[in-house]
């Protein structure tokens, strides 16, 4: 019983079956395929649940894909190291992720808007940017822009010096190693950046400082609050800085005076610049040697990185905070085999090589060999990378074309007017149609049309009366209509007749309601189409091992869906623009006023603070639009509601507004002298009964 809990039916089997079944009537085999339906869902739910709390689990670490702060789950964005306010993630993940770090499970969220990056940029006519690492993403900017990248030389040359990976065994030994360097380098007075991947890692090394006694900033996540005067004092002498991808990318660390440039410093540029070769040595290469400053440089910022990011480019931001405008600095990775990466693309090869070399616990290798070997392992990832965004734009330009539809159906009703009511005119007609199209089959003979179940499903569904119709109890038959076209002209002039009716009925708002239930149809919808879509791709892969290509099926999948919300638009819109009605204006609630005397205020009624009655007596009835500035009437989908406008009652002199609600006094009964029947005539002259004049309900007294 178990196992059967897991076991999710084949539903087009089930439902072949019911239908071939003849013992069953209509109403048992609908009853049936409902049942099997509700049972699919609620199996299909529950492993999904499963699905996404197994993910979070194992896929998702705190302190690197999220942080927890005041009983919430924070995305932290993993090339930048900030966090995230305000996203979460989709399809109950975030739900699966709160219910793991036992906080409060929030409300699913739902897309309402989606759009890709790259076909959010390629909406602009012209594209251009400048970054100090898009070399390394050339052949992407070129394939999915088709813009080109220019290299342009620094305005002095590079004098930073990178040096090869030191490559460790464990992380245990990778540690130590950069712990001892982060000391050597403090105890001569060089400001050190400590570079991570995660605010895990960032933390981890914060411990190990703290430890040996050195003092230090963390800058990650956690501590953006800080950001700028951490970043303020990381040039300073001796200053030491644990900080994740926050401080890459567009971080200007300004160096100390006494940092910058010693008397000693024999570093050269490493590349030209505008045809500066090299900036001349302050010491000789032989003097330099006495101070050891080709091999150890004493001055500048120097940077340390805990491990190698999937990307070069983040790489790149990382060594690119040192060796700025000429100044002098190093860089310098500590990886072990133990480190992702390295796990992945390089462990085995290299744990091989120190295995043979007899390296010993705490011995490093380092090599050019090795830091360009790491490099490529980097490219494999940046390449593997790029294919899945590569692949989800392709899936992306399917959903693109039908936004654009579903974007110029919104134009039309944000900028009103006749085309506004030309649409939703053609959208009413081809409704009506396709009802007409189900019951009067142009493939048919005559005999077979169903006049009597078209005339009850445009009534029921319409409230569209096409008396000329036969009934079910009729003795007229369709052979009487052996002309399709003429039905369907007597229909079509029909639901035309009817239209126009409403549109009338709605006087000066008829616009406004028009825009309103075309445009609250649509997004109703679209939101409930992207679900879909979104439910669709992510089963849509498994079709691989039925050798098919995902994409063609997806995009032939999302088309038949596209059609298909199309035309539940045209449904919803036509039912909802003709049940609509006019509704009078609703009598509002009075607020009361109660006089107050002495230092007590009753302030009792449904939350409101003292004084909110008078604000709040000027509001128009619910269901009701309140001015032309309110935006569209609250109350239509199924009943519009004309405009309306009330008034503040006058403040009496002296008296104290509370928040108390008070109803109106009731009406004292009126003096007529006798008591008047409900069958006698009306005393008002007007000829009808008592009970049927001013004897009625809610009519005004006598």
């Amino acid at each position: 019983k178990d196992h059967e809990a897991f076991v999710v039916p084949d539903l087009s089997e089930v439902f072949h079956e019911i239908e071939k079944d003849e013992s069953l009537s209509t109403d048992e085999k609908r009853q049936k395929i409902a049942v099997c339906e509700r049972e699919y869902a609620e199996k299909s739910e529950k492993i999904h649940i499963i699905h996404q709390l197994l993910k979070a689990h194992t896929l998702f670490e705190r302190d690197a894909a999220y942080v927890v702060e005041n009983g919430q789950v924070i995305i932290v964005d993993e090339f930048t190291g900030r966090k995230m306010a305000g996203r979460r993630w989709s399809d109950g993940l975030h739900q699966a992720v709160e219910a793991k770090e036992a906080v409060t499970v929030r409300g699913e969220t739902q897309t309402l808007a989606t759009i890709t990056i790259q076909n959010y940029f390629r909406m602009y006519d012209k594209l251009a940017g400048m970054t100090g690492t898009a070399e390394t993403e050339e052949g992407e900017f070129h394939e999915i822009y088709g813009l080109e990248v220019v290299v342009i030389p620094t305005n002095r040359p590079v004098r930073r010096i990178d040096q090869d990976d030191f490559v460790y065994k464990t992380k245990r030994e990778k540690y130590t190693a950069l712990l001892d360097e982060i000391e050597r380098m403090h105890a001569r007075g060089l400001p050190i950046l400590v570079g991570t991947t995660s605010v895990d890692t960032s933390e981890t090394v914060s411990r190990m400082l703290r430890r040996r006694g050195i003092k230090h900033n963390v800058l990650n996540a956690k501590y953006h609050e800080r950001e700028a005067e951490i970043i303020t004092e990381a040039g300073q002498s001796g200053a030491v800085t644990i900080a994740t991808n926050m401080a890459g990318r567009g971080t200007d660390i300004k160096l100390a005076s006494g940092v910058v440039k010693c008397s000693v410093c024999a570093i050269e540029a490493q590349q030209p610049a505008f045809g500066r070769f090299r900036e001349e040595a302050d010491l000789g290469q032989a003097q330099a040697k006495e101070f050891g400053c080709n091999d150890d440089p004493p001055c500048g910022l120097v940077i340390l990185g805990t491990e190698r990011h999937d990307s070069r480019r983040i790489d790149r931001q990382l060594r690119g905070r040192s060796g700025r405008q000429g100044d002098a600095g190093s860089s310098l990775f500590f990886l072990s085999l133990e480190d992702d990466l390295m796990r992945l693309f390089m462990a085995e090869r290299l744990a091989k090589i120190m295995d043979r070399l007899g390296a010993e616990e705490g011995e490093v290798i380092t090599h050019p060999w090795v830091t360009k070997a790491i490099e490529r392992a980097q490219k494999r990832v940046e390449l593997t990378n790029f294919d899945a965004r590569k692949r989800l734009l392709e899936y992306d330009d399917v959903m693109n074309q039908q936004r654009e539809v579903i974007y110029d159906l919104r134009l039309f009703a944000l900028e009103g007017g006749e085309d506004l009511k030309g649409e939703v005119w053609d959208m009413i007609r081809d409704a009506v149609f396709a009802r007409f199209d189900e019951y009067v089959p142009e493939t048919d003979h005559e005999e077979k049309w169903d006049l009597a179940g078209l005339k009850n499903r445009l009534l029921i569904e319409f409230f569209l009366h096409c008396p000329e119709l036969p009934d079910e109890n009729s003795l007229d038959t369709a052979l009487e209509w052996e002309d399709r076209n003429a039905i369907a002209d007597y229909v079509a002039e029909k639901a035309e007749a009817t239209f126009k009716k409403k549109v009338e009925e709605f006087g000066e708002e008829s616009e406004r309601i028009l825009s309103y239930i075309f445009l609250f149809t649509v997004d109703e919808k679209w939101k409930d189409h992207l679900y879909d879509l979104d439910q669709l791709k992510a089963g849509i892969y498994f079709r691989a091992w039925g050798q098919k290509d995902p994409l063609i099926e997806y995009k032939k999948e999302a088309y038949e869906m596209f059609v298909d919300l199309m035309g539940d638009v045209r449904t919803t819109l036509a039912d909802r623009l003709f049940k609509a009605q006019m509704m009078p204006p609703q009598p509002m609630r009075a607020p009361r006023i109660t006089r107050v005397s002495g230092p007590t205020l009753d302030t009792t009624d449904e939350g409101y603070a003292p004084g909110a009655v008078a604000a709040r007596g000027a509001f128009a009835p619910t269901g009701v639009a309140a001015s032309a500035q309110a935006g569209p009437p609250t109350g239509v989908s199924g009943s519009a509601a004309t405009a309306a406008s009330a008034t503040a009652p006058a403040r009496q002199p002296g008296a104290v507004v509370t928040n108390r609600a008070e109803g109106p006094a009731p009406a004292k009964p009126v003096a007529t002298g006798d008591k008047v029947g409900r069958n006698d005539p009306c005393p008002c002259g007007s000829g009808r009964k008592y009970k049927k004049c001013h004897g009625r309900p809610g009519a005004a007294p006598l």
